[in-house]
Parts: C-alpha cells; sequence; structure tokens
C-alpha cells in the first residue's frame, strides 16, 4: 500500500515538471511587446524635459559656488604686538658688577619678554634716587635695607619689592690693622661715610655718646663715595660703609693695608645689600608690573649663576667700563651672593632690623614688614 502512494505521489510531481518546462519554452518564442511608446524614437541628441525644481536648485548652488571666494585675494595684515611699558629704574650709583642681574635682564630680552622697555639710570647724586621715586619722577630705584628703613620712618612711601643682594655689599674698611678690642680701637678713629645709614646708624654705633660730647672726636666726613681719594689724602682712617669688594684692591695698589671689618662681627643685623624699591602709592595699579620686572630679574639671575662665565663676558661687552681685574676677582664672590627669588621676603630680617633701629634710639615705633617689603606675586 505505501509502495502504491509513493509510485503516486512521484509520478504526479514528475508531471508538474514537464508542464512546467513547456511553458517556459511557449514564453520565450513569443516576440517582445514595449509598452512605453515614447521611447521608440529616443536618441542621444534628444531632448529631455527636466523638473523646474531640480532646474532652480542647481543653478543657485552653481551661483553660490562661483560667488564664494577660492582664496583671499590679499593675505590680512599681521597683528602688531601691544607697545612695550616704559620703565625707568635709577640705580643707586654708578652702575658697578652688583648691578648685573639688571644688565642681564636687559641684555637677554627678559623684559622685553615680560613686555617691558628697560632703562638704567644713574643718579647726578646717590641721595637723588629716593627723592625721585617718592615724587613719581622714576618708576623703581636702587638702594640698601636700612636705607629703606629710615626713609620710611620718615614718612616717604617707598616699599621693596625685590632683593637683589642677599647680604651687605659695605663694611667698615680701616687703613692699617686694628688689635682686639675692636670697638674701643674704632671708637677714636676718624670716620668717613657716603650714605644716610653710614652717617645715622653705623658711625653713631661705633662712637660712644660720651666720647662724641666730649669734643675729643673728629667729626665724620661725608666723601660722597670718593672713598679712595680719602685714604690716599689721608682725610679719615676709617670709613664706615665702603665697598669691600672693590675698596682694599683699590687701595692696595696705592700701597696701603687696610682691615675690612664686617658689619655683623659689629653687632649690627644682616640686612639686604641692594634692594629695588617702588612708591607704594600705586601698589593696586602697578601691581602686574611689579610683578613682571621681578620676573625677569629672577630669570637673569637664576642664568647668570648657571652660566657665570657667559654672564660675565655677556656684562663687559655690554658695559665695557666694568672689564677690569678688580671687577673681574670679586665676581664669583658677589654671585654667591645674588638673590635666586628676588620677590621672597625675609620677615625676620626686617623684623630684627626695626628692633635694633629702636634699641640705637634712632625709632620711637616698630613699622610692621608690610610696610617695609612685600612680596609682589603675592598680591
Amino acid at each position: 500500500m505505501l509502495t502504491c502512494v509513493c509510485r503516486a505521489w512521484y509520478f504526479s510531481l514528475l508531471l508538474k515538471a514537464v508542464l512546467l518546462l513547456v511553458s517556459s519554452m511557449t514564453y520565450a518564442n513569443e516576440p517582445q511587446v514595449d509598452n512605453d511608446p515614447s521611447e521608440d524614437n529616443r536618441e542621444l541628441n534628444s531632448s529631455v524635459l527636466v523638473p523646474p525644481m531640480w532646474w532652480t536648485v542647481e543653478a543657485e548652488a552653481e551661483e553660490a559656488h562661483q560667488g564664494a571666494p577660492t582664496a583671499a585675494a590679499t593675505p590680512p595684515p599681521p597683528l602688531e604686538p601691544p607697545p612695550l611699558k616704559q620703565i625707568r629704574i635709577m640705580l643707586d650709583w654708578f652702575l658697578s658688577p652688583q648691578h648685573a642681574g639688571l644688565v642681564i635682564a636687559q641684555q637677554r630680552g627678559l623684559f622685553t619678554a615680560q613686555g617691558m622697555e628697560v632703562e638704567l639710570q644713574t643718579p647726578a647724586d646717590p641721595a637723588i634716587a629716593l627723592k625721585l621715586l617718592v615724587a613719581g619722577e622714576i618708576d623703581f630705584a636702587l638702594s640698601r635695607q636700612p636705607a629703606l628703613h629710615l626713609y620710611a620712618h620718615d614718612g616717604a612711601p617707598i616699599v621693596r619689592i625685590a632683593t637683589l643682594i642677599e647680604t651687605p655689599l659695605t663694611a667698615v674698611v680701616v687703613a692699617g690693622e686694628l688689635e682686639e678690642p675692636l670697638k674701643e680701637k674704632l671708637a677714636p678713629l676718624r670716620y668717613g661715610y657716603s650714605s644716610l645709614e653710614g652717617r645715622d646708624l653705623f658711625i653713631p654705633h661705633l662712637i660712644p655718646d660720651a666720647l662724641t660730647q666730649s669734643g675729643n672726636v673728629a667729626p665724620p666726613v661725608n666723601l660722597h663715595f670718593d672713598t679712595r681719594r680719602a685714604f690716599v689724602e689721608e682725610q679719615v682712617d676709617a670709613v664706615v660703609d665702603a665697598p669691600f669688594h672693590s675698596l682694599p684692591a683699590q687701595l692696595a695698589s696705592e700701597g696701603i693695608n687696610t682691615q675690612v671689618i664686617r658689619h655683623e662681627a659689629l653687632d649690627i643685623p644682616r640686612y639686604d645689600g641692594l634692594v629695588l624699591l617702588a612708591n607704594r602709592d600705586g601698589a593696586m595699579r602697578r601691581a602686574d608690573t611689579w610683578s613682571h620686572v621681578v620676573m625677569a630679574i629672577e630669570d637673569a639671575h637664576h642664568w647668570m649663576l648657571e652660566n657665570p662665565d657667559a654672564a660675565w663676558e655677556l656684562l663687559i661687552s655690554a658695559e665695557p667700563v666694568l672689564d677690569n681685574a678688580i671687577n673681574e676677582s670679586s665676581w664669583q664672590d658677589l654671585l654667591r651672593r645674588i638673590a635666586l627669588s628676588p620677590g621672597a621676603v625675609d620677615s625676620r630680617r626686617y623684623q630684627a632690623f626695626e628692633q635694633y633701629l629702636q634699641k640705637q634710639g634712632v625709632s620711637d615705633e616698630l613699622l610692621p614688614v608690610s610696610r617695609l617689603a612685600i612680596d609682589p606675586h603675592a598680591q
């Protein structure tokens, strides 16, 4: 029974396949009929009707493309850099190696990089720099920490914004040799001075009041920084604020032996030897300028310390007057004294000097450190 069913199913399937093959052959032999009569005569040069909307869009796109420039007709002019800010810095006296940081900053373009053009001015009189600063005639002045204290107690609106040299650059220079005890031997000498602190601080510190009142002591002489001539002409026995890097060597060439006594050895507190001062009345308005000036000086100091020989060559090429054996011999010692963080304030040092002034009877009140010195980067 199952065999009969399978045979019937197979025969039915075979019959359907034969019918399908016959139908396909019949359809293939019939002629093809094209239902679209419009295409009978179409050639390559026949006109084609394009919908208006398509033409408008393409035309507008072409016009927009033709109107857009493919390149700028002329390049735009280069942007001009902002003008450099003009800055005037007055030195404490004639240019010397202690001012190297400012000269190096100029020569290496460090001030320019901070947006400034700096002019270094030499005063006709050492006492005039701070007066011009107070009057607003200059932007900055160089001085020493002791002078800053004295002027501040006198009411001058000045403030230290940077330290260039961290240790004293002057000392008591005596002709000949003194025996101990030094203070007793120093008291009766004929003194000369060149600075305000020399007259008002150091000489009174060395000469007791009793000796001054007795009239047995010669009045101090203002040398106006001409210390060498004062020794050669025997006007003085000692100078209380002499530059110890240069004066002893200069006098040795004249056959004069000297002794250098550092201020610290005479119980005078250590102080900043060279500071940059500004007029505090413009602190808020000029704080940004102060900070940029100090950054340029700091960069110069670090470069000097890392390249001492190159720094010396750059210094003397810019200022040939400094090229002498005395300055060259003191160069390495001077480099050890430069401030690597000029803006930083040693508050303890300024407090100690205020206490010293009060103890000496020079001042009645203690000025706060913020009145005397600031870090311009912290403003």
